[in-house]
């Protein structure tokens, strides 16, 4: 049977930390759905993945800082492609909203 799911159900009224949550995998992609309201990443700490990671940016806001400087700022409808291995890390989601990222991970070994 088909089972219609909603990308804004289920998420808390309070998010003390970011809600990562698998929507679909298989053995060579992820997709997943971020909620994050006002977290970002650790100081010092920087995502370095083994896979290329396609991310949207659904609701909210935020920004994302690579190891080269560059930042990006983004708003809903915002897609970008973040090759495997391309240091970054979230410098900071909207702390007033949810922010609601869709990731899609693939290409991994």
């Amino acid at each position: 049977m088909i089972a219609i799911q909603n990308l804004f159900a289920d998420i808390p009224g309070e998010l003390p930390e970011e809600l990562s949550t698998e929507l679909l995998g298989t053995d060579t992609f992820r997709i997943e759905r971020i909620v994050s309201r006002g977290q970002a990443s650790p100081p010092g700490f920087w995502y370095d993945q083994e896979t290329e990671e396609w991310v949207l940016l659904v609701s909210g806001s935020a920004t994302l800082r690579f190891d080269n400087g560059r930042k990006i700022d983004l708003k809903p409808g915002d897609h970008l492609l973040i090759p495997r291995h391309v240091r970054h890390r979230v410098e900071r989601t909207g702390a007033g909203q949810k922010t609601v990222w869709i990731a899609v991970h693939y290409g991994g070994k």
